[in-house]
């Protein structure tokens, strides 16, 4: 076979660099984006949190955010309706309507509490002002929940239903510690119920 002539070595190695840049250029040009991408957008989110928490406290007179208006369901207000219902259903010894809102105001506050407690524990260590407003929420709420679970304990017993107050009872006290004044008001009614023997706090 006859050497191959120097000239054509000469195109097949440039041919072949030509080759190389070409397949390598599109991965270099898709990977530069992303690295910049990722970081503009880093930042981004650290200042659209820097600057969005100073205005948490700032809301406008007349707030036009329909949660904000005071008779939307998901909310503490909106519990608070529904035990106040209740309360007009025991004026008019209607327990088993008292019953149903007390039911549904223990529903709506739980939830309430549920959701809170999950946008503080969201916010833990990104910005602790959110976390703190949101903790006061779902404490609040669930401060709520426990009173509509005591009302509800109550209509139960004026019906006669000591057996469906009893677990109400306990709930309550191990959501509110003995030591608090709902946790003792539960505790004596298990007392006067016949459940427990034993009275606290002990005179």
């Amino acid at each position: 076979m006859p050497p191959v002539p120097k000239f054509v070595l000469r195109y097949c190695a440039i041919f072949s660099l030509a080759s190389a840049v070409t397949t390598f250029q599109p991965a270099q040009a898709q990977t530069q984006p992303i690295q910049d991408s990722q970081t503009p957008t880093s930042q981004a989110q650290e200042t659209s949190i820097r600057t969005e928490a100073p205005q948490l406290a700032q809301i406008p007179e007349g707030d036009l955010r329909p949660l904000a208006q005071g008779n939307s369901l998901l909310s503490v207000e909106g519990g608070r309706r529904l035990m106040a219902e209740a309360n007009d259903a025991v004026s008019a010894q209607d327990y088993n309507m008292a019953a149903e809102k007390l039911k549904s105001a223990r529903q709506v506050f739980n939830q309430v509490s549920n959701f809170y407690g999950d946008l503080a524990a969201a916010f833990t260590g990104i910005d602790s002002r959110v976390s703190a407003e949101q903790r006061d929420k779902a404490v609040e709420a669930a401060q709520m929940r426990d009173e509509a679970t005591y009302q509800l304990a109550l209509v139960h017993r004026a019906k006669d239903e000591p057996d469906l107050a009893v677990p109400l009872l306990v709930q309550i006290i191990r959501s509110q510690n003995p030591t608090q004044d709902l946790g003792k008001r539960a505790y004596q009614q298990l007392f006067e119920l016949g459940f427990v023997n034993v009275q606290y706090p002990r005179s």
